[in-house]
């Protein structure tokens, strides 16, 4: 079974640290993907960095896809992880690139209750890059209450 697993960013300083949860999702087939969710309250946002599996258990960081939450997309995941929406999807275009997420909430007993996707097309680029995973009960519980703890950080409560 993967373990998530809670990193620290880059910062040496720790008042700068960027607390990262991380859901690591490698595959036998090579499939896999890694989605992390970093809240960063100086730029007042959650950012979400996910890169393809690339080997055993080995992920692309190269090929990260990332993108910049706001509140309003941080409460439409959040609907979603309560139970009050089936579906969220967010849709980012920018002059760089547009980038989409899907969080899908399943009634499948013999699959993960949750299914996350995030995508990336730049304009330059024809190929569009993809990473797909399942989210467990428990994986759905830690980002149900990391979303929460984001909302009171960003909003300054």
């Amino acid at each position: 079974m993967n373990h998530p697993v809670v990193e620290n960013g880059p910062s040496t300083q720790a008042a700068e640290r960027t607390p990262v949860y991380a859901v690591y999702k490698p595959n036998s087939r090579g499939t896999g993907g890694v989605v992390r969710f970093g809240l960063n309250r100086t730029k007042g946002a959650l950012f979400l960095d996910a890169a393809p599996q690339c080997g055993e258990k080995q992920f692309d960081w190269e090929q990260k896809i990332t993108m910049k939450w706001g509140l309003s997309d941080l409460g439409a995941a959040l609907a979603v992880l309560q139970g009050r929406m089936p579906q969220a999807k967010l849709f980012h275009q920018s002059e760089k690139a547009n980038s989409a997420f899907e969080l899908i909430s399943r009634d499948d007993p013999d699959r993960a209750p949750y299914f996350l996707s995030i995508s990336r097309q730049e304009p330059t680029v024809q190929a569009l890059r993809k990473v797909t995973i399942p989210i467990s009960h428990a994986e759905a519980a830690v980002l149900e209450t990391a979303f929460r703890t984001a909302i009171s950080q960003l909003i300054g409560w």
